[in-house]
């Protein structure tokens, strides 16, 4: 079954805006790239070339360049070897805007990744790059092509994607954030939404479950998934030590995540300690630091920010971490033996993570990653600065008296302009600047709410 991803309207918007730029695809693996590029490129070009650099037609293509840039001291120097070099790859190549060039996995090649910046200020056709492992590209030899890209971020399947595939994404879409929709539409998404929590939205595994919904079967492909991931990265480590360290790095960094704590200390040096079971020492937290590092640019991990007494002036980075799947966060929740109620809050919390995640690269809201927020020796959820009204919001997601408090002297204190408590067993509902709101439509929080002022 095709699943429609939200990102088709992303890759027709740069089409139509091309601005001489590469396109820059980034994303996990397995997380369905290469089919959107695919269907992407049958129907909206006239010529559409797939190179794949970790696959035969990658090397095919080197020896087509090796051939088209031979020269002999003396001789003159050949034309365009580039243009040349896609010629003999794919005798249908034509400079033109009707043609797209789709470089997939571009990372195996750091002699291809280089010629980028040629590809975007010397040829007219489309160039779209993409991999799984773009961290491989921050090393020495290859030449990062800076303004002469425009970057498109894909994940795994949203809940609103999710809901596509079931055929419910329009109910998503029409049903009223406050409570006014009949409860049996709030219902039946809730439902949904627990079963999209529980496998995530790896598209191998939304098929396995649309295919027989059996929950069980999804864990054993999500599985698979991992272990992909986990033994291609072995090809990109230079020790043992690196590689086994995943097995023990994924439930570790789920302990250390469902960890309460206003204040967030090394996230390095906890990992280290949880993982060795001792004192961390320079040795080990060089091996967690570029594991942790290649997670977060495998498109695994992501870090979320604190705002100090939520001041947006005032921030910390990467002061937490969350898993960029909520399957696989489930996954290394229950391998880290977080379960029941408390793994339930964690993944809801992980959930609206992914959601502002999603928001900053929209530029909706302000930041390249989420903020969770302390204010007088209390904490919010998350804290935003809404770039749509210039507003500051806090959410909570998890029910609780320090929740409540803090956010009650957020609003006392003007230090936000409302909160949003996100909540599973609610149909929503508004009480001033108190507005709350099933969790599942996280997605559709317009973050736009302003104070009237009042009335003489």
């Amino acid at each position: 079954m095709e699943l429609k991803r939200d990102i088709y309207k992303d890759l027709l918007q740069w089409k139509q805006k091309n601005k001489g730029k590469v396109l820059e695809l980034k994303g996990a693996r397995q997380i369905g790239k290469t089919y959107i590029l695919d269907k992407f490129g049958r129907e909206n070009y006239a010529t559409y070339i797939y190179i794949n650099m970790a696959q035969t037609t990658g090397q095919e293509f080197l020896a087509c360049l090796d051939q088209a840039g031979k020269w002999e001291p003396g001789k003159p120097r050949p034309e365009a070897p580039i243009h040349q070099a896609l010629r003999l790859f794919d005798s249908r190549f034509t400079d033109e805007e009707t043609t797209l060039v789709v470089i997939d996995e571009i990372q195996e090649s750091a002699r291809v990744y280089s010629l980028i910046r040629q590809f975007a200020r010397e040829f007219q056709c489309h160039f779209v790059v993409t991999g799984s492992y773009l961290g491989k590209t921050v090393e020495k030899e290859y030449f990062l092509p800076a303004g002469d890209t425009v970057e498109l971020r894909m994940d795994t399947l949203s809940f609103a994607e999710f809901l596509g595939a079931l055929g419910k994404r329009e109910l998503y879409e029409e049903i009223d954030l406050y409570g006014e929709s009949p409860h049996n539409w709030y219902d039946e998404l809730k439902e949904l939404y627990q079963i999209y929590c529980t496998i995530g939205g790896y598209p191998d595994v939304v098929n396995s479950y649309l295919d027989n919904q059996r929950v069980a079967d999804c864990e054993r492909v999500l599985y698979q998934v991992i272990r992909i991931f986990i033994e291609e990265s072995s090809r990109y480590f230079s020790n043992v030590l690196s590689m086994n360290l995943f097995e023990q790095l994924f439930p570790s960094i789920a302990q250390l995540s469902v960890r309460e704590k206003a204040g967030a200390g090394d996230l390095i040096e906890e990992l280290s300690e949880l993982v060795y079971k001792e004192e961390s020492n320079r040795a080990t937290k060089q091996s967690i630091h570029y594991a942790t590092a290649w997670l977060y640019r495998s498109d695994i991990i992501g870090f979320c920010g604190k705002a100090v007494e939520c001041n947006p002036l005032d921030t910390r980075p990467k002061a937490r971490m969350y898993f960029r799947d909520l399957g696989v966060w489930r996954y290394f929740l229950k391998k880290g033996g977080v379960r029941g109620a408390a793994a339930e809050g964690y993944i809801n919390e992980n959930f609206v993570y992914l959601d502002l995640l999603k928001r900053t690269y929209r530029m909706e809201i302000a930041g390249t990653a989420p903020m969770f927020g302390t204010y007088k020796k209390g904490e919010i959820d998350f804290f935003v600065s809404s770039l749509i009204n210039d507003k500051d919001y806090g959410i909570e997601v998890k029910a609780g008296k320090a929740e409540g408090k803090t956010a009650k002297a957020l609003l006392n204190d003007g230090k936000a302009e409302a909160i949003y408590f996100l909540k599973g067993n609610t149909y929503g509902g508004r009480a001033n600047r108190m507005i709350t709101v099933p969790i599942y439509l996280a997605g559709r929080v317009p973050f736009d709410y302003c104070k009237r002022p009042a009335v003489e």
